[in-house]
């Protein structure tokens, strides 16, 4: 029985899902899920990251983990970590680059947090033996300074759906149409929960687990010091919109059509995430992805590599712009930085 005919009985059997709980059983089922099962990152899957589109990603993601080190003190003994790390393209970029800084990756302890069984194989061929991995933050172990990366993990995290109508909110659901067939529906019980004022027909997204995420990065850093970088495309400040979208084959499709098949993807919620992080204690500061590779030099990384590969200045210029452009990654990405109080990481002092 495929996922969408399991989906579609429990459906019919206990009543309509959130959107949240629609998006979990597609991405990590164990049985279908698409990270539990058939994950297709790079140009011959489904989607491409940041780190897939040029070096020069992963290698300024690694000079500002090496900053963020010098800038705490160089302490003896650091954890590295990086969670939702796909394919292991960045950590390896970051891992090359930050051999330039004397020490630091000698204090390095460095993990994966990875759920997804085919891409921690996918990520020891490439990483090898110079990382260890575990499936929760909760796992890795604490008592040291934290510098935490994570590109593209938020918008994987579930969240609700909300939907304004003339007499209050409702929440979005997943049911069935007539003839049983997985479709969108509205909850017959109008929402009670304090949710802003908004126009008729505006779609209110609240992530729990993006969040959370925040609170428990918060806490960790408050407690033990250090700094998370986030990135991701999403929004810097409180907003509406349906932004939930599946993509497959690098076009978007329906989200209900092929549940586990395709990936399925939210806009990041910046504010919620930094809100939860500054309830426990840590600071936050938020650039756009152009502002922050920009400010970790870019521009003279890139001339570097054209300098060294002339013939490659065409690509090289092609990958740049996709990264930085305002009609491209550049605006729509930001770059989110959690981190304990007195100190404030590279390229953040004036965000």
């Amino acid at each position: 029985m495929s996922l969408r005919e399991r989906l579609e009985a429990e459906i019919a059997r206990s009543g309509p899902m959130t959107v949240a709980q629609y998006m979990t059983a597609c991405l990590h089922d164990p049985g279908d899920g698409y990270y539990a099962t058939r994950p297709a990152l790079g140009e011959d899957g489904d989607f491409v990251t940041a780190p897939l589109l040029s070096q020069m990603f992963g290698e300024l993601v690694g000079v500002w983990a090496a900053s963020a080190w010098s800038l705490m003190g160089e302490p003896p003994a650091v954890r590295l970590v990086e969670i939702g790390p796909g394919d292991g393209t960045l950590m390896l970029d970051v891992l090359r680059a930050a051999r330039a800084a004397p020490g630091f990756l000698q204090a390095c302890d460095v993990w994966l947090v990875e759920t997804s069984e085919p891409l921690r194989r996918v990520q020891g061929q490439r990483l090898g033996d110079q990382v260890r991995w575990a499936a929760s933050l909760a796992e890795v172990p604490g008592g040291a300074p934290m510098i935490l990366i994570a590109n593209e993990l938020l918008d994987c995290l579930p969240a609700r759906q909300f939907v304004r109508s003339a007499v209050g909110w409702s929440e979005q659901l997943v049911g069935l149409d007539r003839g049983g067939r997985l479709a969108f529906t509205r909850g017959a019980t109008p929402v009670t929960a304090l949710l802003p004022d908004a126009p008729e027909g505006a779609v209110y997204e609240q992530s729990a687990a993006q969040a959370a995420l925040g609170a428990e990065l918060g806490a960790r850093l408050t407690a033990d010091g250090g700094a998370a970088l986030l990135i991701d495309y999403g929004r810097d400040s409180p907003g509406f919109g349906d932004t939930l979208q599946a993509l497959r084959r690098h076009r978007t499709v329906d989200p209900l059509d092929a549940p586990g098949e395709a990936d399925l993807t939210v806009h990041a919620d910046f504010p919620a995430v930094m809100a939860a992080a500054i309830a426990e204690g840590a600071e936050a500061a938020i650039l756009t992805q152009a502002q922050f590779l920009a400010r970790m030099g870019i521009g003279l990384r890139a001339e570097a590599l054209v300098a060294a590969r002339p013939e490659k200045a065409p690509t090289i210029g092609r990958q740049l712009n996709r990264l930085v452009a305002g009609g491209e990654m550049g605006e729509l990405f930001k770059a989110c930085c959690l981190f304990s109080p007195g100190w404030t990481p590279p390229a953040f002092e004036d965000a």
